[in-house]
């Protein structure tokens, strides 16, 4: 896809450094090739690709991080690396892990992370519940299970900490109810969907 065409298309999500839209192809052609192997994503349009998956990561990262935020972050059920890989491509001073238990994933995500040469992203491959320690900020996306899944994630967060949800909805209010020990901020619609939000909310 032509540069100029990733920008536009992004546009609308979260200001997004040049250097990045060349990134953003590797990305792309990477996922492509993968996905005809594994399942990684339903979305096959590129443009699509662009504005769902980049588009929604990038405007999750803007929000939450900025580009010179200096954190630790935890994304839960990577898959095919969004939000975790952008954010670590729009903020290089964060500290980005992705969890994935699926050795398949877990080998698509390391193979983006050498190809973009990111220095503050790595690859934690086992279950949420196994990685050592607690973070600033976790994020999660479209997982499978999502209450067990947020459960999960909840723990992560050190106190004081923040939590990142790209949820439907009609989501906001089970995560409200599973995390009573969040404070929670007014849901942030995603540009050009009726039902996704950006829901975030600080540990106390």
């Amino acid at each position: 896809m032509e540069p100029a065409k990733i920008a536009a298309l992004l546009r609308p999500y979260a200001n997004i450094r040049e250097k990045l839209i060349d990134d953003i192809s590797i990305y792309i052609d990477i996922l492509v090739k993968w996905n005809s192997k594994i399942s990684l994503t339903s979305v096959r349009d590129s443009q699509e690709m662009v504005s769902r998956h980049f588009g929604e990561s990038f405007f999750l990262a803007e929000n939450l991080v900025g580009s010179n935020w200096q954190g630790t972050v935890a994304d839960v059920g990577s898959g095919a690396g969004f939000p975790g890989v952008p954010v670590a491509m729009y903020c290089p001073t964060a500290d980005v892990n992705l969890i994935e238990s699926q050795g398949k994933k877990a080998a698509f995500l390391n193979e983006v992370i050498y190809a973009l040469k990111l220095k503050n992203a790595r690859v934690f491959r086992g279950r949420a519940e196994q990685f050592p320690g607690r973070v600033d900020l976790v994020t999660l996306r479209a997982v499978e299970k999502f209450e067990e899944a947020l459960s999960v994630a909840l723990d992560l967060v050190r106190p004081g900490g923040r939590i990142g949800l790209m949820i439907g909805r009609t989501q906001v209010v089970p995560a409200k109810h599973l995390a009573g020990h969040f404070d929670w901020e007014q849901p942030l619609k995603v540009y050009g969907s009726e039902s996704r939000v950006l829901l975030a909310g600080t540990k106390r």
